[in-house]
């Protein structure tokens, strides 16, 4: 008699899998949180809104979870993989309220899959939402063995009134950029050809543990930032760099011009140039050191870099507004 073991599927390390996640799921839990993991739908309680709009996102990891393989580290992937999300849906106001992932597989172990979700764990509570549901796929033949794939999706709530969407922004508003933690999780296709041996020592460090290094989350500073300051705009700065996604936060046509020598370009950005790619292009790939940016009136800006900086964030005024054109000016 076949089985579904025999077909590649381990039915009994998928049981394993589900309770040591579980725990994980537990420690996310906050008020609005109705069912427990492992009922058919995740279900959560909006609260009290006068008009609340739900706001979503969705992303993975990419071609970093290559460098988790080889490095045979899968704690921070999951990190990444809120932090993709909820940074998205924050730039438009929204608190996360919760995320959910989905895990697919070659082959199952159990304590791997683990790994990813506690860093999807501790994602969701950098991010102050909770891991209601997910989904784990072993797919054999599919996938390779020793091989994941990984993404999620992130719904969170604003106040209709209190949606930011760029609509008044205007010429001379500045741009704060917060410092990023690193590469984040875009780029990792071109980083990947240029970078091979991934036990060379950079700074002290391996380089496959710097560029491991999780995306990092900005939602609980900004949170606070926005129950004192007007925000006009923010951008995350993900795939496509600043060329792509500062231009996003505009309604009209704005160019937003940049002065690249504001901000300190960490040195793995340096290293990565160093091997032949042009200023330009990495600008166009990469956040440059900067992972977060905002549209504020030049009034404010002096307060919110101040104000950023007691919460713990490191922020430029990297540029400002200027009306016309529709993209990025670097200077």
């Amino acid at each position: 008699m076949i089985t579904y073991k025999d077909s590649g599927v381990n039915i009994e390390e998928g049981y394993k899998s589900v309770n040591l996640i579980k725990e994980h799921a537990k420690k996310t839990f906050i008020p609005g949180v109705i069912n427990n993991i492992g009922s058919f739908a995740g279900m959560f309680e909006i609260g009290n809104y006068k008009n609340p709009v739900l706001v979503s996102g969705t992303d993975g990891v990419g071609t970093k979870l290559d460098i988790a393989f080889k490095m045979k580290k899968y704690d921070t992937v999951g990190i990444d993989c809120v932090a993709m999300c909820v940074n998205d849906i924050l730039c438009h106001g929204a608190k996360p309220l919760f995320f959910l992932d989905y895990l697919a597989c070659g082959k199952l172990e159990a304590e791997v899959a683990e790994s990813l979700v506690k860093g999807v764990s501790n994602g969701c509570i950098q991010a102050g939402c909770a891991l209601i549901g997910g989904e784990t796929a072993e797919m054999p033949g599919f996938y390779r063995d020793g091989e994941y794939d990984i993404a999620g999706f992130s719904v969170g709530i604003v106040e209709k009134d209190k949606i930011i969407d760029g609509g008044n922004i205007e010429e001379g508003d500045i741009l704060i950029g917060i410092k990023s933690s690193g590469i984040h999780s875009n780029g990792y296709s071109l980083v990947r050809k240029l970078i091979t041996d991934l036990n060379m020592d950079f700074k002290g460090k391996t380089i496959g543990e710097v560029l491991l290094t999780p995306t990092k989350i900005y939602v609980k500073p900004i949170l606070k930032l926005l129950e004192s300051f007007d925000i006009k705009g923010m951008a995350h700065i993900t795939g496509g760099g600043f060329y792509e996604n500062i231009p996003r936060m505009f309604k009209n046509n704005f160019t937003a011009v940049i002065n690249k020598n504001s901000f300190e370009t960490p040195e793995i950005f340096k290293y990565i140039m160093s091997l032949g790619i042009a200023e330009e292009h990495m600008f166009n790939t990469f956040n440059m050191g900067i992972g977060f940016v905002l549209c504020v009136s030049k009034k404010d800006s002096e307060n919110i870099i101040k104000a950023l900086e007691n919460l713990g964030e490191k922020a430029y005024e990297i540029g400002y507004v200027e009306a016309g054109g529709a993209g990025v000016c670097l200077k």
